[in-house]
Protein backbone atom coordinates (compact mmCIF):
# COMPACT_ATOMS: atom_id res chain seq x y z
CA UNK A 1 0.00 0.00 0.00
CA UNK A 2 1.47 3.33 -1.37
CA UNK A 3 1.89 5.86 1.50
CA UNK A 4 2.04 9.75 1.02
CA UNK A 5 5.50 10.84 2.03
CA UNK A 6 6.26 14.88 2.57
CA UNK A 7 6.20 16.94 -0.65
CA UNK A 8 6.05 20.03 -2.45
CA UNK A 9 2.99 20.29 -4.88
CA UNK A 10 3.68 23.06 -7.62
CA UNK A 11 0.73 23.64 -9.73
CA UNK A 12 1.91 25.35 -13.24
CA UNK A 13 -1.51 27.74 -14.53
CA UNK A 14 -2.35 28.64 -10.69
CA UNK A 15 -3.83 31.72 -11.64
CA UNK A 16 -6.42 29.56 -13.65
CA UNK A 17 -10.08 28.86 -13.11
CA UNK A 18 -8.91 24.96 -12.96
CA UNK A 19 -7.14 25.69 -9.97
CA UNK A 20 -9.12 27.60 -7.83
CA UNK A 21 -12.71 25.76 -8.79
CA UNK A 22 -11.16 21.95 -8.55
CA UNK A 23 -7.74 22.02 -7.83
CA UNK A 24 -6.99 24.09 -4.31
CA UNK A 25 -10.78 23.27 -2.71
CA UNK A 26 -9.29 19.12 -3.41
CA UNK A 27 -6.26 19.67 -1.72
CA UNK A 28 -7.97 21.79 1.09
CA UNK A 29 -10.28 18.65 1.35
CA UNK A 30 -7.64 16.17 1.78
CA UNK A 31 -5.99 18.40 4.90
CA UNK A 32 -9.00 18.46 6.27
CA UNK A 33 -9.65 14.94 6.40
CA UNK A 34 -5.29 14.37 7.47
CA UNK A 35 -5.02 12.33 4.20
CA UNK A 36 -2.10 14.89 3.03
CA UNK A 37 1.25 14.36 4.51
CA UNK A 38 1.95 16.37 7.70
CA UNK A 39 4.81 18.35 6.03
CA UNK A 40 3.43 19.81 2.23
CA UNK A 41 3.51 23.22 0.51
CA UNK A 42 1.21 24.15 -2.79
CA UNK A 43 3.78 26.57 -4.29
CA UNK A 44 1.50 27.79 -7.24
CA UNK A 45 3.03 29.17 -10.54
CA UNK A 46 2.12 31.28 -13.49
CA UNK A 47 2.51 34.97 -15.29
CA UNK A 48 -0.24 37.10 -12.73
CA UNK A 49 1.90 39.11 -10.31
CA UNK A 50 0.77 37.98 -7.08
CA UNK A 51 2.41 37.54 -3.93
CA UNK A 52 2.29 34.85 -1.30
CA UNK A 53 0.11 37.23 0.65
CA UNK A 54 -2.47 38.54 -1.93
CA UNK A 55 -2.61 34.77 -3.81
CA UNK A 56 -3.57 33.36 -0.22
CA UNK A 57 -6.10 36.08 0.49
CA UNK A 58 -7.86 35.12 -3.29
CA UNK A 59 -7.88 31.77 -2.55
CA UNK A 60 -9.06 31.84 1.10
CA UNK A 61 -12.12 34.32 -0.28
CA UNK A 62 -12.83 31.41 -3.01
CA UNK A 63 -12.94 28.61 -0.03
CA UNK A 64 -14.36 30.62 2.63
CA UNK A 65 -18.32 30.45 1.83
CA UNK A 66 -17.94 26.60 0.01
CA UNK A 67 -19.48 23.80 2.02
CA UNK A 68 -17.58 21.72 4.43
CA UNK A 69 -14.97 24.35 5.44
CA UNK A 70 -14.07 24.96 8.82
CA UNK A 71 -12.61 28.62 9.30
CA UNK A 72 -10.26 27.13 11.67
CA UNK A 73 -8.83 24.35 9.47
CA UNK A 74 -8.94 26.74 6.37
CA UNK A 75 -6.61 28.92 8.19
CA UNK A 76 -4.09 26.40 8.75
CA UNK A 77 -4.79 25.23 5.07
CA UNK A 78 -3.53 28.67 4.12
CA UNK A 79 -0.42 28.97 5.90
CA UNK A 80 0.80 26.21 3.10
CA UNK A 81 0.35 28.19 0.05
CA UNK A 82 3.19 30.40 -2.09
CA UNK A 83 3.23 32.00 -5.36
CA UNK A 84 5.99 32.47 -7.67
CA UNK A 85 5.20 34.55 -10.13
CA UNK A 86 7.10 33.32 -13.95
CA UNK A 87 6.70 33.17 -17.30
CA UNK A 88 6.39 29.47 -17.39
CA UNK A 89 7.47 29.66 -21.52
CA UNK A 90 10.33 31.24 -20.36
CA UNK A 91 13.29 28.59 -19.57
CA UNK A 92 15.39 31.32 -18.10
CA UNK A 93 13.10 31.67 -15.42
CA UNK A 94 12.85 28.49 -13.66
CA UNK A 95 15.84 28.77 -11.67
CA UNK A 96 14.00 31.11 -9.60
CA UNK A 97 11.70 28.72 -9.21
CA UNK A 98 14.66 25.90 -8.15
CA UNK A 99 15.81 28.10 -5.47
CA UNK A 100 12.29 28.61 -4.09
CA UNK A 101 11.88 24.91 -3.90
CA UNK A 102 15.01 24.21 -2.23
CA UNK A 103 14.21 27.22 0.16
CA UNK A 104 10.65 26.06 1.21
CA UNK A 105 11.87 22.58 1.34
CA UNK A 106 14.75 23.45 3.91
CA UNK A 107 11.77 25.78 5.79
CA UNK A 108 9.52 22.81 5.86
CA UNK A 109 11.13 19.94 5.80
CA UNK A 110 9.68 18.56 2.52
CA UNK A 111 12.83 17.41 1.06
CA UNK A 112 12.75 17.60 -2.42
CA UNK A 113 9.89 15.21 -3.14
CA UNK A 114 8.09 17.24 -6.13
CA UNK A 115 4.53 17.06 -7.59
CA UNK A 116 4.44 19.45 -11.11
CA UNK A 117 0.99 19.54 -11.81
CA UNK A 118 0.54 21.23 -15.21
CA UNK A 119 -2.93 22.93 -15.17
CA UNK A 120 -1.78 25.49 -18.49
CA UNK A 121 -2.57 25.40 -22.01
CA UNK A 122 -1.44 22.18 -24.00
CA UNK A 123 1.06 24.46 -26.21
CA UNK A 124 3.17 24.50 -22.68
CA UNK A 125 3.01 20.46 -22.07
CA UNK A 126 6.23 19.85 -24.03
CA UNK A 127 8.18 23.16 -22.95
CA UNK A 128 7.68 22.72 -19.27
CA UNK A 129 9.33 19.19 -18.95
CA UNK A 130 12.22 20.44 -20.48
CA UNK A 131 12.52 23.61 -18.58
CA UNK A 132 12.33 21.49 -15.54
CA UNK A 133 14.72 18.99 -16.69
CA UNK A 134 17.34 22.22 -17.41
CA UNK A 135 17.10 22.92 -13.54
CA UNK A 136 17.51 19.22 -13.09
CA UNK A 137 14.17 19.37 -11.68
CA UNK A 138 13.46 15.22 -12.82
CA UNK A 139 16.11 14.04 -11.17
CA UNK A 140 15.00 11.40 -8.18
CA UNK A 141 18.73 11.02 -6.93
CA UNK A 142 17.78 13.30 -4.00
CA UNK A 143 13.60 12.36 -3.87
CA UNK A 144 10.67 11.50 -6.29
CA UNK A 145 9.66 13.72 -9.01
CA UNK A 146 6.59 13.20 -10.65
CA UNK A 147 4.34 15.02 -13.67
CA UNK A 148 0.53 15.36 -13.49
CA UNK A 149 -0.52 16.25 -16.73
CA UNK A 150 -4.22 17.65 -18.08
CA UNK A 151 -6.11 16.25 -20.77
CA UNK A 152 -6.06 17.23 -23.90
CA UNK A 153 -2.57 14.98 -24.39
CA UNK A 154 -2.25 15.24 -27.93
CA UNK A 155 -4.62 16.60 -30.57
CA UNK A 156 -4.43 13.27 -32.91
CA UNK A 157 -2.26 10.16 -33.12
CA UNK A 158 0.66 12.04 -34.30
CA UNK A 159 0.89 15.29 -31.80
CA UNK A 160 0.28 12.47 -29.29
CA UNK A 161 3.15 10.85 -30.11
CA UNK A 162 5.35 13.82 -30.58
CA UNK A 163 4.35 15.03 -27.35
CA UNK A 164 4.66 11.34 -25.71
CA UNK A 165 7.98 11.60 -27.01
CA UNK A 166 9.53 14.80 -25.93
CA UNK A 167 8.00 14.61 -22.40
CA UNK A 168 10.14 10.84 -22.23
CA UNK A 169 13.00 12.72 -23.19
CA UNK A 170 13.07 13.86 -19.76
CA UNK A 171 10.64 12.07 -17.66
CA UNK A 172 10.38 8.32 -17.62
CA UNK A 173 6.84 6.64 -17.77
CA UNK A 174 6.35 6.30 -14.29
CA UNK A 175 7.08 10.19 -13.76
CA UNK A 176 4.02 10.70 -15.73
CA UNK A 177 0.50 11.26 -14.82
CA UNK A 178 -1.98 11.62 -17.40
CA UNK A 179 -5.01 12.89 -15.55
CA UNK A 180 -8.39 11.84 -16.74
CA UNK A 181 -11.14 12.90 -13.84
CA UNK A 182 -13.58 10.06 -14.60
CA UNK A 183 -11.81 7.43 -13.80
CA UNK A 184 -11.22 9.38 -10.03
CA UNK A 185 -15.21 8.60 -10.07
CA UNK A 186 -16.29 6.13 -7.29
CA UNK A 187 -18.47 4.43 -9.43
CA UNK A 188 -16.12 3.88 -12.35
CA UNK A 189 -13.57 2.29 -9.69
CA UNK A 190 -16.45 0.58 -8.57
CA UNK A 191 -16.57 -1.29 -12.18
CA UNK A 192 -14.03 -3.07 -11.14
CA UNK A 193 -15.08 -4.42 -7.76
CA UNK A 194 -18.26 -4.66 -9.00
CA UNK A 195 -17.42 -7.22 -11.55
CA UNK A 196 -14.54 -8.72 -10.10
CA UNK A 197 -15.72 -9.60 -6.80
CA UNK A 198 -18.84 -11.28 -7.22
CA UNK A 199 -19.47 -14.64 -8.39
CA UNK A 200 -22.52 -14.06 -9.61
CA UNK A 201 -22.25 -11.55 -12.24
CA UNK A 202 -18.29 -11.90 -13.57
CA UNK A 203 -19.75 -15.53 -14.99
CA UNK A 204 -22.29 -13.92 -17.17
CA UNK A 205 -19.79 -10.89 -18.35
CA UNK A 206 -19.05 -11.95 -21.85
CA UNK A 207 -20.64 -12.50 -25.51
CA UNK A 208 -22.52 -15.50 -24.05
CA UNK A 209 -24.92 -13.86 -21.88
CA UNK A 210 -24.68 -10.07 -22.93
CA UNK A 211 -26.62 -9.25 -26.29
CA UNK A 212 -25.28 -5.45 -26.01
CA UNK A 213 -24.16 -2.82 -24.17
CA UNK A 214 -24.89 1.17 -23.75
CA UNK A 215 -22.55 3.60 -22.71
CA UNK A 216 -23.73 7.54 -22.71
CA UNK A 217 -22.12 10.47 -21.65
CA UNK A 218 -24.39 13.22 -21.78
CA UNK A 219 -24.14 16.66 -20.85
CA UNK A 220 -27.24 19.38 -20.60
CA UNK A 221 -25.21 22.72 -20.63
CA UNK A 222 -23.75 23.89 -24.11
CA UNK A 223 -20.32 25.01 -24.35
CA UNK A 224 -20.15 27.65 -21.23
CA UNK A 225 -17.93 30.60 -22.77
CA UNK A 226 -15.50 27.72 -23.79
CA UNK A 227 -16.90 28.44 -27.50
CA UNK A 228 -13.67 29.52 -28.48
CA UNK A 229 -11.48 25.86 -27.34
CA UNK A 230 -14.16 23.64 -27.80
CA UNK A 231 -14.75 25.05 -31.60
CA UNK A 232 -11.03 23.48 -31.97
CA UNK A 233 -11.62 20.38 -30.33
CA UNK A 234 -15.55 19.43 -30.37
CA UNK A 235 -16.91 16.22 -29.09
CA UNK A 236 -14.79 13.19 -30.35
CA UNK A 237 -11.91 14.95 -28.35
CA UNK A 238 -13.16 16.50 -25.93
CA UNK A 239 -15.47 13.11 -24.56
CA UNK A 240 -15.27 10.36 -26.43
CA UNK A 241 -11.59 9.97 -26.64
CA UNK A 242 -10.50 9.62 -23.27
CA UNK A 243 -13.12 9.91 -20.94
CA UNK A 244 -16.01 7.76 -22.65
CA UNK A 245 -13.34 4.91 -24.01
CA UNK A 246 -11.72 4.52 -21.01
CA UNK A 247 -14.93 3.78 -19.32
CA UNK A 248 -15.43 1.43 -21.81
CA UNK A 249 -12.29 -0.16 -21.10
CA UNK A 250 -12.93 -0.29 -17.38
CA UNK A 251 -16.19 -2.01 -17.82
CA UNK A 252 -14.98 -4.83 -20.62
CA UNK A 253 -11.45 -5.35 -19.49
CA UNK A 254 -10.11 -9.12 -18.23
CA UNK A 255 -9.27 -9.48 -14.45
CA UNK A 256 -5.71 -8.20 -13.29
CA UNK A 257 -3.13 -10.79 -11.69
CA UNK A 258 -3.03 -8.31 -8.75
CA UNK A 259 -4.87 -4.71 -7.27
CA UNK A 260 -1.66 -3.01 -8.26
CA UNK A 261 -1.36 -0.15 -10.79
CA UNK A 262 0.95 -1.64 -13.74
CA UNK A 263 -1.57 -5.11 -13.78
CA UNK A 264 -4.65 -2.91 -13.82
CA UNK A 265 -3.07 -0.63 -16.64
CA UNK A 266 -1.95 -3.48 -18.65
CA UNK A 267 -5.54 -5.30 -18.75
CA UNK A 268 -6.89 -1.28 -20.07
CA UNK A 269 -4.21 -1.12 -22.60
CA UNK A 270 -4.48 -4.84 -24.17
CA UNK A 271 -8.59 -4.04 -24.29
CA UNK A 272 -7.95 -0.84 -25.87
CA UNK A 273 -6.03 -2.58 -28.29
CA UNK A 274 -8.52 -4.99 -29.36
CA UNK A 275 -10.92 -2.08 -30.49
CA UNK A 276 -12.25 -3.16 -34.25
CA UNK A 277 -10.95 -0.17 -36.45
CA UNK A 278 -13.52 1.36 -38.36
CA UNK A 279 -13.43 0.32 -41.89
CA UNK A 280 -15.16 2.68 -44.33
CA UNK A 281 -18.28 1.77 -43.85
CA UNK A 282 -18.49 1.82 -40.20
CA UNK A 283 -18.00 5.46 -40.50
CA UNK A 284 -20.72 5.95 -42.71
CA UNK A 285 -22.89 2.71 -41.48
CA UNK A 286 -22.36 3.47 -37.75
CA UNK A 287 -21.36 6.74 -36.90
CA UNK A 288 -23.26 9.73 -36.24
CA UNK A 289 -22.05 13.05 -35.66
CA UNK A 290 -23.87 15.92 -34.79
CA UNK A 291 -24.54 19.58 -33.86
CA UNK A 292 -27.29 21.50 -31.68
CA UNK A 293 -29.23 23.77 -32.73
CA UNK A 294 -31.42 26.34 -31.23
CA UNK A 295 -34.65 25.68 -29.14
CA UNK A 296 -36.83 26.79 -26.82
CA UNK A 297 -36.47 24.01 -23.58
CA UNK A 298 -39.04 24.59 -20.10
CA UNK A 299 -39.58 28.02 -21.33
CA UNK A 300 -35.76 29.11 -21.92
CA UNK A 301 -34.83 30.02 -25.46
CA UNK A 302 -31.46 28.27 -25.50
CA UNK A 303 -28.95 29.33 -28.69
CA UNK A 304 -27.61 27.14 -31.25
CA UNK A 305 -23.98 26.15 -31.35
CA UNK A 306 -23.03 28.25 -34.27
CA UNK A 307 -24.43 30.99 -31.84
CA UNK A 308 -22.34 30.42 -29.26
CA UNK A 309 -19.20 33.19 -27.78
CA UNK A 310 -16.38 32.40 -29.97
CA UNK A 311 -17.81 29.97 -32.57
CA UNK A 312 -17.42 30.53 -36.12
CA UNK A 313 -20.95 31.26 -37.90
CA UNK A 314 -20.16 28.04 -40.20
CA UNK A 315 -18.55 26.05 -37.77
CA UNK A 316 -18.74 22.24 -38.81
CA UNK A 317 -17.36 21.13 -34.91
CA UNK A 318 -19.77 17.78 -33.33
CA UNK A 319 -20.94 18.75 -30.39
CA UNK A 320 -22.40 15.04 -30.53
CA UNK A 321 -21.06 11.43 -31.11
CA UNK A 322 -22.91 8.29 -31.29
CA UNK A 323 -21.04 4.78 -32.37
CA UNK A 324 -21.47 1.41 -32.77
CA UNK A 325 -18.45 -0.20 -32.49
CA UNK A 326 -16.77 -3.99 -31.31
CA UNK A 327 -13.86 -5.43 -29.60
CA UNK A 328 -12.12 -7.99 -31.05
CA UNK A 329 -10.99 -10.53 -28.26
CA UNK A 330 -12.45 -14.00 -27.05
CA UNK A 331 -14.87 -12.38 -24.11
CA UNK A 332 -16.48 -9.66 -26.15
CA UNK A 333 -16.22 -11.18 -30.24
CA UNK A 334 -19.75 -9.83 -31.51
CA UNK A 335 -21.42 -7.75 -28.91
CA UNK A 336 -22.21 -4.53 -30.23
CA UNK A 337 -21.28 -1.53 -28.38
CA UNK A 338 -23.10 1.59 -28.51
CA UNK A 339 -21.55 4.79 -27.28
CA UNK A 340 -22.81 8.08 -27.30
CA UNK A 341 -21.71 11.67 -25.68
CA UNK A 342 -23.04 15.14 -26.58
CA UNK A 343 -23.87 18.67 -25.24
CA UNK A 344 -27.08 20.27 -24.72
CA UNK A 345 -29.16 16.57 -24.60
CA UNK A 346 -31.98 16.93 -21.77
CA UNK A 347 -29.74 15.91 -18.66
CA UNK A 348 -26.47 15.67 -17.29
CA UNK A 349 -26.09 11.72 -16.99
CA UNK A 350 -23.11 9.10 -17.36
CA UNK A 351 -23.79 5.60 -17.01
CA UNK A 352 -23.16 2.11 -18.17
CA UNK A 353 -25.76 -0.39 -19.52
CA UNK A 354 -25.45 -4.05 -19.60
CA UNK A 355 -28.14 -5.67 -21.77
CA UNK A 356 -28.42 -9.39 -21.28
CA UNK A 357 -29.87 -12.09 -23.43
CA UNK A 358 -32.73 -13.57 -23.53
CA UNK A 359 -34.14 -16.49 -22.16
CA UNK A 360 -34.12 -19.17 -24.31
CA UNK A 361 -37.24 -20.57 -22.83
CA UNK A 362 -39.96 -20.83 -25.33
CA UNK A 363 -43.11 -20.29 -23.41
CA UNK A 364 -41.45 -17.67 -20.25
CA UNK A 365 -38.97 -16.02 -22.43
CA UNK A 366 -41.62 -15.32 -25.28
CA UNK A 367 -42.65 -11.82 -23.70
CA UNK A 368 -40.46 -11.80 -20.90
CA UNK A 369 -38.92 -8.37 -19.65
CA UNK A 370 -35.61 -7.36 -20.59
CA UNK A 371 -33.04 -8.32 -18.31
CA UNK A 372 -30.57 -5.39 -17.55
CA UNK A 373 -27.82 -3.84 -15.56
CA UNK A 374 -27.69 -0.25 -15.10
CA UNK A 375 -24.46 1.18 -13.55
CA UNK A 376 -24.76 4.77 -13.08
CA UNK A 377 -21.54 6.92 -12.87
CA UNK A 378 -23.10 10.25 -12.50
CA UNK A 379 -25.08 12.00 -11.13
CA UNK A 380 -27.58 9.58 -8.21
CA UNK A 381 -24.16 7.53 -8.64
CA UNK A 382 -25.58 3.86 -8.07
CA UNK A 383 -26.80 0.86 -9.95
CA UNK A 384 -29.99 -0.90 -10.58
CA UNK A 385 -30.65 -4.35 -12.19
CA UNK A 386 -34.13 -5.15 -13.87
CA UNK A 387 -35.79 -8.70 -14.33
CA UNK A 388 -39.23 -10.22 -14.38
CA UNK A 389 -41.27 -10.63 -11.77
CA UNK A 390 -45.17 -12.68 -12.36
CA UNK A 391 -47.52 -10.32 -11.78
CA UNK A 392 -49.80 -10.74 -9.58
CA UNK A 393 -53.45 -12.15 -10.40
CA UNK A 394 -54.44 -15.30 -12.58
CA UNK A 395 -51.90 -16.66 -15.40
CA UNK A 396 -47.78 -16.07 -15.48
CA UNK A 397 -47.84 -13.44 -17.36
CA UNK A 398 -44.12 -11.59 -16.21
CA UNK A 399 -43.71 -7.50 -15.75
CA UNK A 400 -40.34 -5.62 -14.88
CA UNK A 401 -39.10 -4.95 -11.33
CA UNK A 402 -36.06 -3.34 -10.24
CA UNK A 403 -33.59 -3.31 -7.57
CA UNK A 404 -31.29 -0.24 -6.53
CA UNK A 405 -28.09 0.95 -4.65
CA UNK A 406 -27.58 4.55 -4.26
CA UNK A 407 -24.04 5.39 -3.31
CA UNK A 408 -25.77 8.19 -0.96
CA UNK A 409 -27.58 5.67 1.33
CA UNK A 410 -23.82 4.99 2.41
CA UNK A 411 -23.85 7.78 4.78
CA UNK A 412 -20.90 6.52 7.35
CA UNK A 413 -18.89 6.72 3.99
CA UNK A 414 -16.67 9.71 2.81
CA UNK A 415 -16.46 9.52 -1.12
CA UNK A 416 -13.25 11.20 -2.28
CA UNK A 417 -14.36 13.59 -5.27
CA UNK A 418 -12.52 12.77 -8.45
CA UNK A 419 -9.68 15.47 -8.08
CA UNK A 420 -9.13 14.36 -4.59
CA UNK A 421 -8.57 10.79 -4.96
CA UNK A 422 -6.78 11.59 -8.17
CA UNK A 423 -4.42 14.40 -6.54
CA UNK A 424 -3.80 11.98 -3.21
CA UNK A 425 -2.71 9.05 -5.68
CA UNK A 426 -0.31 10.97 -7.58
CA UNK A 427 1.35 12.65 -4.05
CA UNK A 428 1.19 8.31 -3.39
CA UNK A 429 2.81 7.43 -6.60
CA UNK A 430 0.12 5.17 -7.40
CA UNK A 431 -0.60 5.43 -11.25
CA UNK A 432 -3.40 3.00 -11.44
CA UNK A 433 -6.32 5.42 -12.11
CA UNK A 434 -4.08 7.45 -14.74
CA UNK A 435 -3.92 6.85 -18.05
CA UNK A 436 -0.56 4.95 -19.63
CA UNK A 437 1.41 5.88 -22.76
CA UNK A 438 0.08 2.58 -25.06
CA UNK A 439 -3.46 3.17 -23.67
CA UNK A 440 -3.71 6.68 -25.19
CA UNK A 441 -1.99 5.89 -27.72
CA UNK A 442 -4.28 2.73 -29.00
CA UNK A 443 -7.27 5.06 -28.37
CA UNK A 444 -6.01 8.24 -31.22
CA UNK A 445 -5.11 5.39 -33.34
CA UNK A 446 -9.20 4.09 -33.07
CA UNK A 447 -10.49 7.39 -32.91
CA UNK A 448 -8.04 8.87 -36.10
CA UNK A 449 -10.58 7.65 -38.94
CA UNK A 450 -13.36 9.38 -37.11
CA UNK A 451 -11.27 12.82 -37.61
CA UNK A 452 -10.54 12.38 -40.59
CA UNK A 453 -14.29 11.30 -41.59
CA UNK A 454 -15.65 14.68 -39.87
CA UNK A 455 -14.25 16.71 -42.25
CA UNK A 456 -16.31 15.04 -44.95
CA UNK A 457 -19.03 17.73 -46.11
CA UNK A 458 -22.16 15.04 -45.36
CA UNK A 459 -20.62 13.82 -41.82
CA UNK A 460 -22.62 16.41 -39.60
CA UNK A 461 -26.45 16.03 -38.42
CA UNK A 462 -28.44 18.93 -36.66
CA UNK A 463 -30.37 17.94 -33.53
CA UNK A 464 -32.37 20.65 -31.40
CA UNK A 465 -31.05 21.55 -27.71
CA UNK A 466 -32.58 20.01 -25.47
CA UNK A 467 -32.95 16.37 -27.50
CA UNK A 468 -31.27 13.44 -27.81
CA UNK A 469 -29.45 13.88 -30.61
CA UNK A 470 -29.82 13.46 -34.18
CA UNK A 471 -32.28 11.07 -35.11
CA UNK A 472 -30.06 9.21 -37.74
CA UNK A 473 -28.77 8.10 -34.29
CA UNK A 474 -31.68 6.42 -33.13
CA UNK A 475 -31.33 4.16 -36.28
CA UNK A 476 -27.97 2.99 -35.12
CA UNK A 477 -29.94 0.43 -32.43
CA UNK A 478 -33.17 0.35 -34.68
CA UNK A 479 -31.60 -0.88 -37.47
CA UNK A 480 -30.57 -4.12 -35.21
CA UNK A 481 -34.27 -4.03 -33.48
CA UNK A 482 -32.96 -1.97 -30.28
CA UNK A 483 -33.54 1.39 -28.97
CA UNK A 484 -31.28 3.65 -26.51
CA UNK A 485 -32.35 3.81 -23.09
CA UNK A 486 -33.34 7.42 -21.95
CA UNK A 487 -32.42 7.89 -18.78
CA UNK A 488 -33.58 10.49 -16.04
CA UNK A 489 -31.42 12.74 -13.78
CA UNK A 490 -32.58 10.21 -10.98
CA UNK A 491 -31.14 6.17 -11.13
CA UNK A 492 -35.00 5.39 -11.67
CA UNK A 493 -37.38 3.35 -13.78
CA UNK A 494 -40.51 5.62 -14.57
CA UNK A 495 -42.40 6.30 -17.38
CA UNK A 496 -42.15 10.19 -17.24
CA UNK A 497 -39.61 12.14 -15.39
CA UNK A 498 -38.52 15.74 -14.85
CA UNK A 499 -35.60 15.69 -17.04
Amino acid sequence: MATTENTNIVIFGASGDLTQRKLIPALYQLFASNLLPEKFTVLGVSRSGYSDESFRDKLHKALEDSENVDSVTLSRFIEHLYYLSIDPSDSSQYGKLKARLDDLGQAHGTGANNLFYLATPPSLYGLIPQYLAEQGLNKESDGWKRLIVEKPFGYNTASANELDDVIHEKFKESQLYRIDHYLGKETVQNLLVFRFSNGMFEPLWNRNFIDYVEITGGEFLGVEGRGGYYDGSGAVRDMFQNHLLQVLAMATMEPPSAIRADAIRDEVAKVMQSFQPLSDDDLKKNLVLGQYTASEVRGEMLPGYREEPGVSDESRTETYVGLKMFIDNWRWNGVPFYVRTGKRLPTRVTEVVIHFKKTPHPVFGKDAPENKLIIRIQPDEGIQMSFGLKKPGAGFEAQEVSMQFHYQSLEEATLLTAYERLLLDAVKGDATLFARSDAVKACWEFVEPILEYKEHPDALFGYAAGTWGPKEADDLLKNDDRAWRFPCKNLTNTEYCEL
